[in-house]
């Protein structure tokens, strides 16, 4: 008797058929791409799905009420819900890996900075800001807070709400509530991710946090995160936000 496969099992445990992790998996990435809720006519035409419009219209019905994906209005199309991101980053999505090149990158754009944590926390968030085309954010327990990107968030039409960016901003402003957030997530796995309501900030609903936590030197320890939509590009973001949180212990170990 042929054993299933992991990902088979695991499908079986979350309730959902391949055919439908295979339509989330392309509603969630469509969603990531253009910031609208994606209609069966829509998949159909950009994904190889192997099923009618119909089928799909089904589907996305089911997964709906299973509670992966939500109607935000009248359209057909749906989005997808905290739990259905959650299930996605962690079972679904590809994770693109930071080529040797891109690692090189990273530590050059700080490596003049090593010697000197507040220097070099300045330039790994604008390296991280860069590189993510978010807002990169930091926080130590002696309470500095860095931040670089703010920028970025300005083009996203999640930001076009004047309370959703007034209160993100004001999070760079008051530490304290910054590190808050970031103590909210601790566990063997060295990224966490805050989505919506579990950032438990007025207004902020809309967006999406992904960071870490390191340790410099012998008394210094932080976290360092990417804030968004909730529709971050999480197959990016992760490994880029990993790898800075990881250099930063690198440099500073010898401290």
């Amino acid at each position: 008797m042929t054993k299933p496969s992991t990902l088979a099992i695991i499908l079986l445990m979350a309730d959902l058929t391949e055919r439908q992790a295979k339509i989330l998996k392309a509603i969630i990435e469509e969603y990531i791409e253009m910031a609208e809720p994606a209609g069966s006519g829509t998949l159909d035409k950009k994904y190889s799905l192997g099923v009618s419009p119909a089928t799909i219209r089904s589907e996305m019905a089911k997964l709906t009420q299973m509670g992966y994906l939500r109607q935000p209005h009248t359209s057909a199309g749906r989005v997808p819900t905290s739990t259905g991101f959650k299930f996605y980053i962690s079972q679904l999505m590809d994770e693109k890996k930071l080529s040797v090149t891109e690692e090189v990158s990273a530590r050059e754009a700080v490596w003049d900075y090593r010697f000197e944590f507040d220097h070099l926390m300045r330039e790994i968030t604008r390296a991280l800001a860069s590189r993510t085309r978010a807002l990169a954010v930091a926080a130590t327990n002696e309470g500095d807070t860095y931040s670089a990107g703010s920028a970025y968030i300005l083009d996203m039409p999640e930001f076009f709400d004047i309370d959703v960016t007034r209160n993100v901003l004001s999070l760079l402003d008051e530490g304290r509530r910054l590190q808050l957030i970031f103590e909210k997530a601790f566990g063997e796995d060295p990224i966490h991710i805050l989505l919506g309501d579990e950032l438990e900030q007025e207004y902020l609903e809309p967006c999406g946090l992904v960071f870490t936590h390191f340790t410099a030197g012998p008394t210094k320890k932080g976290a360092l995160g990417v804030i968004g939509p909730s529709r971050l590009n999480y197959s990016q973001v992760i490994p880029q936000v990993r790898y800075f949180g990881e250099l930063i212990e690198e440099i500073t170990k010898n401290w």
